[in-house]
């Protein structure tokens, strides 16, 4: 894709800036092939999960009960366990353990509003220079960090993210560190789990995924990344549009399969890791690309909207029932405690024990940092 290339998302929004793209090239590399001077367990593990399609606000994690209904949306929000916290009425099961995670009310950038954006921001740090490919989180803590012999640092389930509308990085390859550091690919196989399990994170595709993630961090995998869907093409998706064209979605599905198929496998997820007594040792993040306009569009779905959108962070021992960042009365923008996506990779990194300000590169005679963020140490009170 050369620098004056037009790219068009799924909306048929022309973004000629995506990659802010100019003739910078790559000199050279430092830092990388060593961890920060952070002091980490080797037990610590991380789960990103992204909601793949960028899960609206409204309906999950920061209703506004109290809005008009055409920001409001067709649905009620019920309370949780940590007063004045409410949830979307399609997560009760989250609601009853609102006190085990914090959740981020905050989150936004000003890049385009396409997905491919989001995704690199969150997962790599920064969006991409023309050449210069920023590598996935779970890649730089594969080397810097020495893992356990043959057991994989770093794997994305069940596989990459394609087809998102925009042909550009997604956040989830080694990039610039080179084909040696490439996240295993995990296809998994779920038969010697009991039935007890099964049923904890149901039987849909979002509980395994995230059934076979906690198999892979108890095994010693220290970076897990699980896409929600590998694709936003042709299928019922965060990607709530309400039009074929587009996202076929609509509010409704977030109500009837979404909302419900997550509530139960993140439940189970939360409840497996703290039976094994993995929990602590085990930070889980999970949010999507941006969030959903504030006003539901003629076809009950909402469209892009990256200026504001929320997330959920749990294990680590992060304070529980902690909220970050508060948003307007429409969920449209931050109003308090604006949260950068290269806040969510900083803090995956900090984690797993690497500081991404340290890791440095070299572009046209100037030092950079691999990851310009620090991480959110509010999660930790």
């Amino acid at each position: 894709m050369s620098a004056g290339e037009v790219i068009t998302d799924a909306d048929g929004v022309s973004r000629r800036d995506f990659l802010r793209a100019g003739s910078l090239t790559v000199v050279g590399l430092s830092g990388a092939a060593r961890a920060s001077t952070l002091t980490v367990s080797p037990n610590r593990r991380a789960i990103f999960i992204l909601m793949t399609g960028g899960v609206s606000q409204l309906e999950t994690f920061d209703p506004k009960p109290d809005a008009p209904s055409a920001i409001r949306g067709p649905f009620k929000s019920i309370e949780t366990v940590v007063p004045g916290l409410r949830f979307g009425e399609s997560l009760p099961g989250l609601a009853c353990r609102a006190d085990r995670f914090a959740v981020i009310r905050s989150l936004n950038h000003d890049a385009a509003p396409i997905h491919e954006t989001g995704q690199q921001l969150l997962q790599s740090g920064q969006l991409s220079m023309n050449g210069v490919t920023f590598p996935n989180w779970g890649s730089l803590v594969a080397q810097a960090v020495p893992s356990r012999a043959g057991i994989p640092a770093n794997v994305i389930l069940p596989k990459p993210v394609i087809d998102t509308g925009v042909t550009a990085y997604r956040g989830q390859q080694a990039g610039l560190l080179g084909s040696e550091w490439e996240p295993v690919i995990d296809l998994p196989g779920l038969a010697d789990e009991s039935e007890s399990v099964w049923r904890l994170y149901g039987d849909t595709s979002f509980g395994r995924s995230l059934l076979r993630a906690r198999q892979l961090v108890e095994r010693g995998t220290r970076c897990v990344t699980v896409n929600l869907f590998d694709s936003l093409q042709n299928q019922i998706t965060w990607d709530c549009h309400g039009d074929a064209s587009c996202g076929p979605a609509t509010l409704f599905d977030y109500q009837d399969r979404l909302c419900p198929e997550f509530d139960q496998a993140m439940s189970g997820l939360l409840d497996d890791l703290s039976q094994r007594g993995l929990l602590d040792d085990t930070l889980v993040i999970a949010t999507g690309e941006f969030g959903r306009t504030p006003r539901v569009n003629d076809n009950m779905g909402r469209d892009h909207w990256p200026d504001c959108w929320s997330g959920i962070v749990a294990g680590g021992k992060v304070s529980g029932g902690a909220i970050i960042g508060a948003s307007d009365s429409s969920a449209s923008a931050p109003v308090e405690r604006p949260v950068a996506p290269g806040e969510i990779t900083a803090t995956l990194l900090n984690w797993c024990g690497v500081d991404g300000s340290l890791q440095t590169i070299e572009i046209g005679g100037h030092s950079m940092p691999l990851v310009p963020h620090a991480p959110l140490t509010e999660l930790w009170g």
